[in-house]
């Protein structure tokens, strides 16, 4: 057997899974269909670019059926293999178990680099893409639902909603067949800035549990804290934005050109428009710079938030890590190899697989706004305003105080839909890490937060299987 079969991706989350199965009381032979792949679509087709004709190759696997519609995005990428579509749909299953959103599991790709095509060309390539999944019933807002990955966007999902909408005319729930695209197509407010946001909300709440920061001999709360992120894309972006916003101080932070520190806080918004404006995040005002991107990660802080690549910290540098929180707002940021060190250590991990699920929770909430075809807020948000409006009256004529025009805004607003999505989105991922801190305290022979995220989401997919009557 090939090393390179031996540490697949795929194979890697099978060692995490099987790890974490010694937790459960679950049937061996449960645990098998569990983790095996029930749906393996690999396909290949020819696209039209300029005058030759291109074969593209690309997949979509479903990993689980324990729940339906499959859920899991797509990315174009010329890293895309089996072996690795088949690990996301796999952690697609247990992300969506363990902050309770209602889907299977599932991933797709397409192996092509998106910078080499034009807008055109992409388009013809995720049309067809499109059309094969519609062929083998491998789309669809009952079957399967996909959304934005790495290499794609609000773009790409407007292209595969017209071709499904094109391909079946008068489906009443059409828009539900992908999540993630824009708001004038029957996208989401929250969406862009979701994952950011999740990963903020799981990391507040695991920092206000005082039992985990005695842990990390660390104060309860985010105020104050060190934060590093690594990668200023989408989610690394919005990650710090909220930091900075809930009193943390963001001291670093690292792209692939390189890093840049200031113990006294950077503004994320002002770096992302110095390298708009210069190709680059070096050289900002009032920062100092630090050349190799990789040296970013082993600076002293309170919390590291790897937010780009995979297998970014692994056996070798880990031990130089001074985080004593590590936040995996990327997938697979970290090694098996990197886990037994932090655990070895005492640095808490919190895992990629519950933390960066705020996109897959707000493509939930995208979905079930598209089947019940109505605005969040539309039908509530007048009529909250009116009666908080007769309360501040209320308390005006009993107490004969004018409310200030700052607070009686404050007071009176109705939730529109972007703050109904923030509110649901907070309200899953706090859920989400008590129920593994719970599980975790439960049975202290678990070694990390990562193996009691597992044994969460097998618990729930068994359970799954059970009420459906499949299983015992």
């Amino acid at each position: 057997m090939s090393t390179k079969h031996e540490y697949s991706f795929f194979g890697a989350v099978e060692k995490s899974f099987d790890k974490a199965a010694k937790f459960t009381t679950v049937d061996e032979g449960v645990l098998e269909q569990i983790k095996q792949c029930n749906a393996v679509y690999r396909m290949h087709f020819p696209v039209k670019i300029g005058d030759k004709v291109e074969v593209i190759k690309a997949y979509r696997v479903q990993h689980s059926h324990h729940k339906t519609p499959c859920k899991g995005g797509i990315r174009f990428a010329t890293s895309v293999n089996l072996d690795e579509v088949m690990a996301l749909a796999a952690l697609m299953t247990f992300k969506c178990a363990i902050v309770n959103v209602p889907f299977g599991g599932a991933k797709g790709g397409i192996n092509i680099d998106p910078k080499k095509y034009t807008p055109y060309e992409l388009e013809k390539i995720t049309r067809r893409y499109t059309a094969e999944l519609i062929k083998k019933n491998f789309i669809g807002p009952g079957t399967d639902v996909p959304a934005p990955d790495y290499g794609t966007g609000e773009r790409e999902m407007s292209w595969i909603l017209d071709t499904y909408t094109s391909m079946r005319p008068g489906e009443i729930d059409a828009l539900g067949c992908v999540t993630g695209k824009p708001v004038s197509q029957g996208g989401v407010r929250g969406r862009r800035e979701a994952t950011g946001l999740g990963v903020f909300y799981g990391l507040r709440e695991v920092c206000n549990m005082p039992e985990m920061m005695q842990r990390v001999g660390m104060e309860v709360g985010i105020k104050n804290k060190r934060v590093i992120v690594q990668g200023l894309g989408n989610v690394g972006y919005h990650a710090a934005k909220f930091f900075r916003e809930g009193g943390a101080k963001v001291i670093a932070l690292a792209e692939y050109e390189g890093a840049i520190t200031n113990p006294d806080g950077l503004n994320e918004e002002e770096v992302f428009q110095h390298r708009k404006k210069t190709g680059s995040i070096l050289n900002f005002p009032g920062a100092t710079n630090v050349e190799n991107s990789n040296l970013a990660l082993e600076l002293d802080c309170d919390i590291l938030i790897p937010a780009a690549l995979e297998n970014v910290i692994n056996g070798e540098n880990a031990p130089r890590v001074k985080a004593r929180i590590i936040g995996e707002a990327a997938n697979g940021p970290l090694t098996p190899e990197a886990d037994e060190v932090f655990a070895k250590r005492g640095v808490l991990v919190v895992p990629d697989m519950y933390l960066n699920a705020g996109g897959v929770t707000v493509s939930y909430f995208e979905w079930l706004k598209n089947l019940s075809h109505v605005r969040y807020g539309r039908l509530e948000k007048r009529f909250t305003e009116n009666m908080n409006a007769r309360i501040i009256e209320q308390m005006e004529d009993l107490t004969g105080k004018k409310v200030v025009d700052q607070e009686r805004q404050l007071i009176m607003h109705g939730a529109d839909e972007v703050d109904l999505v923030y509110s649901g989105l907070e309200e899953t991922m706090i859920t989400a890490t008590r129920e593994i801190v719970d599980c975790w305290h439960a049975n202290p022979s678990i070694p990390d937060m990562r193996t009691a995220a597992y044994v969460v989401a097998i618990n729930k997919v068994a359970t799954s299987y059970a009420e459906l009557g499949i299983f015992p």
